[in-house]
């Protein structure tokens, strides 16, 4: 950051009498010459005045600055490297509210939530973490432990242990969140009471739940059609039937559990794609979370 030393100051001032000695020189040249063309015309002495008002106005503007030295230059924003987050930190929650914003998007099986989070990524440059997707990632990984586990609940269509998923959320979030990055869409989470509990208690508060809503003969068309190029084992008729069900079940509890916080905003899926997005937007909007 740029010094205002001494050695500075004192070459400010150097110049600064500089500048009086020519401005007080400039005007007594002015004067003489004026006393001793007296007999000049009018004219001719006239035109000398422009030459005194510019001498006496720099001058006048030399005495001011040397009164008033400027304060040294200071940078606009004082860069303070933001602490990174150990993901060990016994620290509950993780995340104090101002540190990140975290949405959770909810909705049954095929509602479009991937869908309109990938939109938000790239219009508004939120981090997109799909719990299912991370799961998925956790069970193809031959290192993990829980892989075998993971696939036998995703093939039958029930819920992961919450320590897996809130683990692997747990992490995802704090590596994006030391790359600079604090807007999270949690997709798919938090599916069970226990999942949302131990969230907010450990990693975060969520600032709301995003919630699509959308009728079950839709969103059943949209998964089978889904399933013929996705190659994911949860996209089958069997499979789609058990987790309408535990959705039902276990995931309208959160719902409810947030909107009576007044923390739920609901978009109607049955629509095109743009023309919900639409209303994703909006309800952001009211929110102040986008422009």
């Amino acid at each position: 950051m740029f010094k205002y030393t001494k050695s500075t100051l004192q070459l400010t001032r150097t110049v600064q009498r500089s500048a009086l000695k020519m401005a007080q020189s400039r005007v007594l040249q002015c004067r003489m010459y004026a006393s001793s063309n007296k007999e000049a015309p009018k004219k001719q002495r006239r035109s000398l005045v422009p030459l005194a008002i510019l001498g006496i106005a720099a001058l006048g503007l030399t005495y001011y600055n040397m009164g008033h030295v400027s304060k040294p230059p200071r940078a606009s924003v004082d860069p303070v490297s933001r602490p990174k987050k150990d993901i060990e930190s016994k620290e509950q929650p993780l995340f104090k509210d101002n540190e990140i914003s975290v949405i959770y998007v909810l909705g049954g099986p095929g509602a479009g939530k991937g869908t309109q989070s990938a939109k938000l990524v790239k219009e508004y440059g939120f981090v997109h973490l799909s719990a299912g997707d991370l799961l998925r990632a956790e069970q193809n990984d031959a290192s993990s432990k829980y892989g075998e586990l993971i696939a036998n609940y995703i093939k039958e269509g029930r819920i992961v242990p919450q320590e897996i998923t809130v683990a692997l959320l747990r992490k995802a979030i704090v590596n994006n969140y030391n790359q600079g990055k604090t807007k999270f869409l949690v997709d798919g989470f938090p599916r069970k009471m226990d999942q949302a509990l131990a969230f907010e208690n450990q990693i975060a508060h969520g600032k709301f739940v995003l919630f699509f809503q959308c009728p079950e003969d839709v969103m059943l068309h949209r998964l089978l059609e889904r399933g013929k190029t996705s190659g994911r084992s949860d996209d089958n008729m069997e499979t789609i039937r058990k987790r309408f069900h535990v959705f039902e079940e276990t995931s309208m509890p959160v719902v409810d559990y947030f909107e009576k916080q007044g923390k739920v905003l609901k978009v109607s899926c049955d629509h095109p794609v743009d023309v919900v997005f639409g209303q994703v937007v909006a309800q952001l909007k009211k929110e102040g979370i986008t422009d």
